[in-house]
């Protein structure tokens, strides 16, 4: 079962990776242009990914979906359950293009210099014109998750990755004859925003080359237009709209957190940036296997053997916690290497070493709290997890933190010393994913606890049927009850 997990988990790191490195692109190549430009990259990098993360956690209901209908034999329903999912994506495109091309209140929320709101606006605008194609990419990713077909998204994510730096450099920089003449406009950081929007659709149109060329996906018969079915759209929302709520908290949580560091001056910022940044990578290895964990939970439901489901989801958790417990192990030996790294600034490292070391006790939790999450959503249980992020993420952590950081740390004791300015944020961080992962495994460990009926009916010789017929029993009273 480790070889199946991570079969599957290790294209879905490689895709990730590769998407975060548009953005490591995007930074430096601003960075060589002004500081206009990539002050003005970074906010309008933010305000995207807000709008961009929270709409489509709401698509990423496909996969269990899909999934529990692979592992059911039931293609029809995937083509069903895809086409009614770009519906969904449409839908949600247009308040996401309203809520990015109304730049306005963003720009005065953030209170952004006059040069750099300009360059912001711009680069919102081009990113705007992508949200759609970015939406109905996600459904093609979370179909292919679905199926197990991960390895198709990460050749489309690397293909996306390498024409993105010649696409920024024509953008930012123009291109203009030997004559003079102007073939494109120098857009600066603006420029990074429209190559972002054509990567964006150049993914979709591979992926839809992948869906009529290939036999996997071809064999789905999926075809849309279709009509739509207020159904199946109500069961995506129902369990989609808990999954975006879900990410749009984890996401503001750190956005918020880095604004209220903000205030304390560039180095605790930089040495928050730098922790924040180590974080994001770390979480990229237990998000993988919580995917694929997820993938292989979902195709057993749907197939009638919640044994076999529990037994994939403890040893995702057991291969999460034992890689996390070698990754955390890295960052706490390794944080001065780590940290010289990134910067060459004493004040700014020394900030920074015992936030790395923070960070290696958080990512512990990050990992268990992912793959409990992951394995859920593959019971088709997301409004849980949300409220126990609503009130971990933001109350212990972020509520947390600005006690820590402005109550406790404005005083002039060794505890207030401790854990003052962004010491005090991540103590809170690493707090409120501790309560988050042991309330989410206890809520995994009841779900697992319910098909246990299910399995005695299929390991004590009844019917394939019949245990099938457990498990939609189960099923249905769980939805009941939420």
């Amino acid at each position: 079962m480790n070889r199946d997990i991570l079969k599957l988990a290790w294209p879905v790191f490689i895709g990730q990776v590769a998407v975060m490195l548009n953005g490591v692109i995007d930074t430096m190549m601003a960075g060589r242009l002004s500081a206009v430009d990539v002050a003005a990259v970074g906010l309008g990098a933010s305000i995207y990914i807000t709008v961009y993360v929270g709409l489509m956690g709401v698509l990423l209901a496909l996969a269990p979906i899909a999934a529990q209908h692979w592992g059911a034999g039931r293609p029809e329903r995937i083509a069903e359950a895809t086409g009614q999912a770009i519906w969904l994506a449409l839908a949600l495109a247009v308040p996401g293009c309203i809520a990015l091309g109304w730049t306005e209140p963003w720009l005065a929320f953030a209170q952004a210099p006059d040069e750099v709101a300009g360059v912001a606006r711009g680069y919102l605008l081009a990113v705007a014109a992508g949200l759609p194609a970015a939406l109905l990419f996600r459904v093609f990713y979370a179909l292919s998750n679905a199926i197990a077909r991960p390895r198709t998204v990460m050749a489309i994510n690397l293909a996306g990755v390498a024409l993105k730096l010649p696409l920024n450099a024509l953008f930012m920089h123009g291109w203009q004859t030997e004559a003079g003449q102007v073939l494109v406009p120098a857009l600066g950081g603006a420029g990074a925003g429209v190559a972002t929007a054509i990567v964006l659709w150049l993914s979709l149109l591979l992926s839809l080359v992948a869906l009529y060329a290939m036999p996997i996906y071809r064999s789905l018969r999926i075809r849309w237009p279709i009509r739509p079915d207020t159904a199946q759209l109500r069961e995506l929302l129902q369990l989609g709209l808990p999954i975006g709520g879900a990410y749009l908290v984890e996401v503001t949580s750190f956005a918020f957190m880095a604004l209220f560091l903000a205030r304390l001056g560039a180095t605790v910022a930089a040495s928050h940036q730098i922790a924040a940044n180590l974080a994001a990578l770390a979480y990229m290895v237990p998000l993988a296997l919580a995917n694929a964990t997820s993938t292989m939970v979902a195709q057993s439901i749907g197939a009638g053997r919640p044994d076999r489901a529990r037994a994939y989801g403890r040893h995702g958790l057991r291969l999460a916690i034992g890689i996390a417990c070698a990754i955390s192990a890295a960052l706490w030996f390794g944080r001065e290497g780590i940290v010289g790294a990134y910067t060459t600034d004493a004040a700014v490292a020394a900030a920074a070493a015992p936030l790395v070391a923070l960070v290696a006790a958080f990512h512990l939790f990050d990992a268990i709290q992912a793959t409990a999450t992951f394995v859920l959503r593959a019971h088709r249980i997301t409004t849980l997890p949300m409220l126990v992020y609503l009130v971990c993420l933001w109350g212990v952590g972020l509520g947390g933190g600005w006690w820590l950081a402005f109550g406790v740390g404005a005083g002039d004791s060794q505890l207030g010393q401790a854990v003052a300015g962004a010491r005090g944020f991540w103590i809170a961080a690493g707090a409120s994913l501790m309560a988050a992962s042991v309330l989410l495994a206890l809520i995994l460990r009841s779900v697992w606890r319910e098909c246990e009926p299910a399995s005695r009916i299929q390991t004590g010789g009844g019917s394939a049927s019949a245990a099938a017929g457990a498990a939609v029993s189960i099923d249905s009273t769980r939805k009941r009850s939420r």
